[in-house]
């Protein structure tokens, strides 16, 4: 070996050296000789050599472990990052309650209403495929024109405490509100008119939900209408009196949000205990008790063809749930915070979501993913929805006064409504897509339709 090889490796080596000792520098052992033993002991390596003391196992073990690029983690400290992988397993593992002999039946009864709902959503979107692409351009362009143009042309004061939420009625004619203090109003549609004050509830009301066929083909005397408090109470409401005609639910903990299925014969209720409930109103019971958030349970939603149900949680997560077999088929795993709105698009594969991190986030089921997020408000999102008829345009509102549309084309803005001079706490479309209602912590609803 010539002269200048051997002084290059002499040097590397001592290059190494003194790496190794400068690792060693820096890691950081106790002054414990017992904690000394127990991570030694831990590394398979000897914990007492001959002649050894204190001092030079202490030097022993910093040498080891800058030489396997480790630093030193007390029991204590291994014990809690222990927990924190616990926890994070706890969090991606489901749980599925055995349910009742009913729960079957209800299955294929959702399956079979749901099966042909699809075909015919399918039928109808080759249809719309079909169109020339300057035609749907036209139409898409008119919507949006249509949109920019909107204006707030009816405001009411709701009641004397803040509204929480609001919904149209099936047909177009009626808004329910409820509200803080206790009650649900039931308001003309476009006039405001109050038609009536319901009864029934001893604490603040979370949401509400009308029954898919209310004010179409279902009998007025029976229950039109859902609605939720924090006491874990569900009433159901009839259109003549003032008084609920049934209470369901042994929920303990607060109840945020309630929906009837497409079919009318199931609601879904979230709750605090960290599930989400399915009824069968037909039995009067509850048919599913499912598990699954780390935390609060605070969104649900239906999707058009009833086969898929939608839960948002305080966990930062969103579930999609497939009522036909029970199983998640979905994790909306991407928000910061508590995900507090859900609402699926009449297509039946898109789902967007409103967080408490100020976004709206947009997922494709075909594809699992989030296939877009929208940095939407400057305040969290209290509700999403879209248009109900064919999904053209979605509505956020937002704790910082605000409601802004989007498309769903481009995702773009296309108008944001100012004038509640409190936070919105929800909002919703008609069926007819002629007006925008909200509600807000101003005590005040209001009605948007274009100029």
């Amino acid at each position: 070996m010539d002269f200048p090889d051997i002084a290059a490796a002499r040097h590397d080596t001592m290059m190494a050296e003194f790496e190794r000792r400068r690792k060693a520098r820096l890691v950081t052992v106790p002054t414990d000789d017992a904690e000394v033993k127990a991570r030694l002991r831990s590394m398979d390596e000897p914990i007492c050599l001959f002649g050894e003391g204190p001092a030079h196992r202490r030097d022993r073990l910093k040498e080891i472990l800058a030489e396997r690029g480790e630093t030193f983690t007390s029991a204590a400290e291994r014990q809690a990052e222990e927990e924190v992988k616990a926890k994070v397993e706890q969090q991606t593992e489901i749980w599925y309650h055995e349910g009742p002999a009913d729960l079957q039946a209800a299955r294929q009864f959702i399956a079979d209403f749901s099966l042909p709902r699809a075909n015919q959503r399918l039928k109808n979107s080759r249809i719309q495929q079909a169109k020339p692409d300057p035609e749907q351009y036209a139409k898409t362009q008119e919507l949006h024109k249509r949109l920019r143009s909107l204006v707030s042309t009816a405001s009411q004061i709701g009641d004397d405490r803040p509204l929480s939420y609001c919904r149209f009625s099936p047909d177009s004619s009626m808004l329910a509100t409820c509200s803080w203090s206790g009650l649900c109003k039931l308001w003309s549609v476009p006039d405001c008119k109050e038609i009536r004050v319901l009864r029934g509830h001893s604490t603040r009301v979370g949401g509400l939900a009308f029954h898919p066929q209310a004010t179409l083909s279902l009998s007025p005397t029976c229950a039109n209408m859902a609605s939720c408090d924090a006491d874990g109470v569900i009433q159901l409401w009839d259109l003549e009196s003032d008084t609920p005609i049934q209470s369901i639910g042994d929920h303990d903990q607060r109840v945020p949000r309630v929906a009837y299925h497409p079919s009318g014969r199931f609601i879904a209720s979230t709750c605090f205990d960290n599930s989400w409930r399915l009824w069968d109103l037909e039995k009067n019971m509850e048919v599913l008790y499912q598990e699954g958030h780390t935390a609060p349970v605070y969104a649900v939603s239906f999707q058009c063809d009833g086969s898929l149900v939608a839960t948002g949680g305080m966990d930062a997560c969103g579930r999609v749930w497939d009522l036909r077999t029970g199983r998640c088929v979905m994790l909306c795993d991407g928000h910061l915070k508590s995900v507090l709105a859900t609402d699926f698009s009449p297509n039946g594969y898109t789902l967007a979501t409103g967080s408490e991190d100020n976004s709206v986030s947009i997922w494709d089921l075909r594809r699992k993913e989030c296939v877009s997020s929208l940095p939407a408000h400057t305040n969290l999102i209290s509700e999403v929805v879209y248009e109900p008829q064919d999904g053209g345009y979605l509505v956020t509102s937002s704790y910082d006064n605000s409601i802004k549309v989007w498309s769903t084309t481009t995702t773009a803005p296309l108008k944001t409504l100012g004038g509640h001079t409190g936070r919105v706490m929800a909002v919703d479309v008609s069926s007819d897509c002629k007006y925008i209602a909200s509600v807000s912590y101003d005590r005040t609803f209001k009605l948007w339709s274009p100029e």
